[in-house]
């Protein structure tokens, strides 16, 4: 494609809107933790354990929509998505017991992997000409920071006049409303069949055997243990471990009068500040080695991690951390994304992406239900989040092996 090719095109914007939507349901699950464990009187791993479910769903779901959009087309996979993503709220907000929540976890993860970066990152990486590419991905993985910043947010807003099941059945409804949007979704045609049957096999056995692909799909486990850990469990964390808010203080004053709304809070703050710093990484993907970059991410997000959990937790310190690692939070999506699309092609990006997400959603499943787990056993969350600084730190090492150029002997279309 041209390099005049304008960035901000129809697929680009529709992209943008189906991931903010999925994301912002999806990153308000913490904000439920509380309520559903007092109402049914559960220890905080049950809930925790139907989260975790639902991250491990997401990656083993991202590879088959991934694979389901090269064979039947990107707008017929996001449906079906969108069709299970709300059908599993839907019946999680009927259930009454931990088995049917963590049951319908798997329909709202496979859900989520229908709406999310698998098929949507391989859709706009395909639309976006080679100068416009690694922004676009970051633009993209913005906007589900941006759902990030008003889904907590809104969920808290939400519970204050409606049950949970009821704020459920609205996000239910608002998954199901971005159908809506496909029809102005126009990516460039995909490969014939003949030729997906023909080569989607060599591609992938070319992958596996590349030490390249395995490291990458090793570093972005501690991606998935920290986010979802994080996403799931802060809200609680703070609300019972940050020190008071005081009165006449600024958060008082602009109406953060509880621990319990500073949780969401944060979240939101998470959000906003990675708009920032994805945008950045993506700039800085076009210039820079995508590996090297990405072992900065991961050394960061460590440092930060420790420093917030070795001082006394206030507002202040809460307020800091979620500004310093939001700015890191998704910033490892582009960069990944990227990476994989610049050594293996464009063709089979979201079966290939799908694949090392998987890799995410496992660290994911392991960092929500490890958080309820441990603070069943422990009543702390101290324990679990010094394994994700171990990860993390395991991440910024594996990456610098990578070999950052094209797979030889790559059949592209």
């Amino acid at each position: 494609m041209s390099q005049r090719t304008p960035m901000f095109t129809p697929v680009l914007i529709v992209s943008c809107v189906i991931i903010m939507v999925s994301f912002a349901v999806r990153a308000s699950f913490g904000v439920f933790q509380i309520p559903i464990a007092e109402e049914f009187n559960w220890l905080r791993a049950e809930f925790s354990l139907a989260i975790a479910i639902q991250n491990l769903a997401w990656g083993i779901g991202q590879p088959i929509f991934g694979a389901m959009a090269e064979k039947i087309g990107d707008k017929r996979a996001i449906i079906i998505g969108a069709i299970v993503y709300a059908v599993g709220l839907v019946l999680s907000a009927n259930s009454t017991t931990p088995v049917e929540h963590q049951a319908y976890a798997w329909l709202v993860g496979f859900g989520i992997a229908g709406t999310g970066f698998g098929v949507i990152l391989a859709v706009v990486g395909r639309a976006a000409s080679d100068e416009n590419r690694s922004m676009t991905l970051a633009i993209v993985t913005a906007a589900g920071s941006a759902g990030q910043v008003f889904g907590a947010p809104v969920a808290e807003w939400l519970l204050t006049f409606l049950t949970w099941q009821s704020t459920f059945l609205v996000f239910a409804a608002v998954v199901l409303s971005l159908i809506l949007t496909l029809p102005l979704m126009r990516a460039p045609a995909m490969a014939s069949k003949a030729e997906l049957e023909e080569s989607l096999g060599q591609i992938l056995r070319k992958a596996f055997k590349d030490p390249s692909y395995t490291l990458i799909f090793l570093g972005f486990f501690s991606c998935g243990y920290q986010l979802a850990f994080i996403t799931a469990h802060f809200p609680a964390f703070v609300t019972e471990m940050c020190g008071p808010i005081l009165a006449g203080g600024v958060l008082h004053n602009i109406g953060i009068t509880t621990t319990s709304a500073l949780g969401a809070v944060a979240i939101s703050l998470i959000g906003l500040a990675n708009i920032a710093g994805t945008l950045a990484t993506g700039w800085a993907g076009k210039r820079y080695s995508k590996k090297y970059l990405l072992a900065g991410i991961y050394t960061g997000r460590t440092i930060v991690a420790a420093l917030f959990i070795m001082f006394p937790i206030t507002p202040v310190t809460v307020i800091l951390f979620s500004v310093a690692m939001g700015s890191l939070w998704l910033a490892t999506v582009p960069l990944t994304s990227g990476l994989v699309a610049h050594i293996y092609g464009l063709r089979y990006m979201g079966t290939l992406y799908g694949i090392i997400f998987f890799s995410h959603q496992m660290g994911s499943f392991l960092g929500v239900w490890l958080g309820g787990r441990m603070y069943d056993a422990f009543g702390s969350y101290t324990g679990v989040w010094w394994i994700g600084v171990a990860i993390g730190a395991f991440s910024a090492v594996v990456h610098l092996p990578v070999r950052e150029r094209r797979l030889e002997g790559l059949v592209t279309a």
